[in-house]
């Protein structure tokens, strides 16, 4: 994972509680199709005591990364540990390790009911789109996030 993105996670120690740093990570597995809708945005936001979007996005874009990461690996409690670089505070990858084992069975089984039901959907006229994005996009798009956050 690009490391200006772990800069974000010390965001989550403004959470009052880890039952937050939980309810935020539940939220963007839910809407892990979908998206946030605003008053997820306003509800993780206001758990965070942050003021804007461009504060939020870039701690978003990271743990959605982090989840996918950990769920479409099936990472074991070893191999969540070494993602975290050493930048990352000690609290919060033991909290981050900790909440995405609680819930990586329920998300796993989540992925593969998901997979049952694409594979057994008759086509219903939908298709997905796929963007390719270079490494040189990427990486001037979240150089353009980071700079936002200044």
């Amino acid at each position: 994972m690009e490391h200006s993105l772990w800069g974000n996670l010390p965001l989550l120690v403004r959470a009052n509680s880890k039952e937050s740093v939980e309810y935020i990570l539940q939220t963007l597995w839910k809407t892990r199709k979908v998206g946030l809708d605003s008053a997820d945005r306003d509800v993780i936001r206001d758990l965070l005591q942050l003021q804007n979007d461009a504060d939020l996005d870039p701690l978003l874009v990271c743990l959605r990364m982090l989840i996918r990461k950990c769920v479409c690996e099936n990472a074991n409690k070893d191999e969540i540990q070494k993602l975290f670089p050493a930048e990352v505070l000690p609290e919060i990858q033991r909290l981050l390790t900790l909440l995405l084992q609680k819930f990586h069975r329920e998300w796993r089984e989540d992925i593969s009911k998901d997979q049952i039901q694409n594979s057994t959907r008759p086509n219903s006229g939908e298709m997905d789109v796929n963007f390719q994005l270079s490494k040189d996009k990427l990486e001037t798009m979240l150089i353009s996030m980071k700079s936002q956050l200044s």
